[in-house]
């Protein structure tokens, strides 16, 4: 392409850059360039408008922390929250970049870590559950009469399991009915006690991540959005047969 060319590179970062100054409640999240491959890339996502903001080509803190500090102080300020997973580095990433941002870890990721560790406790329990194997994973309220009765065939194979059923029913209300940071921390801290002989990983995970995750009843915010771009972006990924040129991806 001769001169007279727009500067692809030159016009992707004004746009990111605009973009990213909007930001108030941002998802930081992860995914693979290529399936089976260990290349991550970061990808940030505006909460509020819905939209794509940056994907980062590296999923090291270091790297992110340099890509995210080229934005102006005063951008950087005005992100409030931001929702991740509790597994990876980014809450480092988040207090470095984002001085007036709070850290709130997702619910539902917190959920799936419990409902995991459900069905590790369906098993040494030895119920066997067969084609109902996510009924005791769905939300009870959720659940039609047939289901009700299917879940309670299977409750009714192990005291210990259905215990750990009520428990984790316990626990997804709490984040229904509580409406401020403090209610929220009270009655998590509250089901820890209850439920740490039963839930021994999910409990650890949560004490350890407690302020973050409590930071939910701030504004309900979750990395729902993101997630939603993520699954386009692997849509993308997969019409075309993997990438293995970031620039292309």
């Amino acid at each position: 392409m001769g001169s007279s060319s727009w500067n692809f590179q030159t016009q992707k970062r004004a746009a990111k850059k605009a973009s990213f100054g909007e930001a108030k409640r941002l998802s930081i999240d992860e995914i693979s360039m290529s399936k089976g491959h260990q290349d991550f890339v970061t990808v940030v996502s505006d909460i509020d408008r819905g939209e794509l903001i940056d994907v980062i080509d590296s999923h090291l803190q270091e790297e992110i922390i340099e890509t995210i500090m080229r934005q102006p102080i005063e951008v950087r300020k005005n992100v409030k929250e931001v929702s991740v997973d509790m597994w990876g580095g980014f809450p480092k990433v988040i207090q470095e970049v984002f001085p007036n941002a709070q850290i709130v870890f997702d619910r539902f990721q917190v959920m799936k870590g419990v409902n995991k560790e459900l069905n590790k406790i369906r098993r040494e329990c030895g119920v066997d559950v067969n084609k109902n194997r996510f009924i005791i994973l769905r939300n009870g309220i959720s659940l039609i009469d047939d289901e009700k009765v299917k879940l309670e065939y299977v409750l009714g194979q192990s005291k210990q399991l259905r215990q750990a059923y009520e428990l984790k029913e316990e626990f997804r209300d709490i984040y229904e009915r509580c409406n401020n940071v403090d209610q929220g921390k009270n009655e998590i801290t509250a089901w820890l006690k209850k439920a740490q002989s039963i839930y021994c990983t999910a409990t650890k995970t949560i004490r350890n991540h407690l302020d973050g995750i409590c930071n939910y009843f701030l504004n309900r915010t979750t990395s729902g959005v993101g997630e939603g771009i993520n699954n386009r972006l692997k849509l993308i990924k997969r019409q075309a047969y993997e990438f293995v040129n970031f620039e292309n991806f």
